[in-house]
């Protein structure tokens, strides 16, 4: 069923999931590495060729909690996944079910359209990892992610 609570993201939610994700930057300390502006986000939600996606979470009119998702793609599988980027709720609101209600939605859109995957990163100290866990969620421990930006990222596109 259904949570009222979780709706797909609006255009005028924008605003509200900037904040919130200057929020999250801040909870996984790292506020100084978020440089995210409201139009870059209409614009990757929005614009002619959306690559991203979201839901948020509502309570009294106003958005409490959101995720950011884009579309990943299992060879092994054959089929797309939801690679979940972002997912925050409110502290104060934590422990409300608006975490399990996101997460739900994104399951039920992966079940709706023949996905095969939901996948997301959680910070090894996030609390929220006996959560994941008690969905069900099981770590990828054999797996390290990593990551070219900056200088590297265009050092070594200069090879190209």
């Amino acid at each position: 069923m259904t949570d009222p609570r979780v709706r797909r993201i609006r255009p005028e939610d924008v605003d509200a999931v900037v904040e919130l994700v200057y929020a999250l930057a801040e909870f996984e300390r790292a506020p100084d590495e978020c440089h995210l502006e409201a139009p870059q986000l209409h614009k990757a939600l929005f614009g002619p060729a959306p690559a991203l996606f979201g839901h948020v979470a509502e309570v009294d009119g106003q958005v409490a909690g959101f995720a950011l998702w884009f579309l990943s793609f299992s060879t092994w599988r054959g089929t797309h996944g939801i690679y979940l980027e972002d997912l925050f709720v409110r502290a104060e609101l934590r422990g409300s079910g608006l975490g399990k209600a996101l997460l739900a939605a994104l399951a039920a859109e992966c079940v709706e359209q023949g996905y095969q995957r939901l996948e997301w990163a959680v910070l090894n100290w996030n609390p929220a990892v006996g959560f994941y866990r008690a969905l069900g969620a099981l770590p990828q421990d054999e797996w390290t992610t990593y990551r070219l930006t900056d200088a590297p990222l265009k050092a070594l596109a200069a090879e190209s």
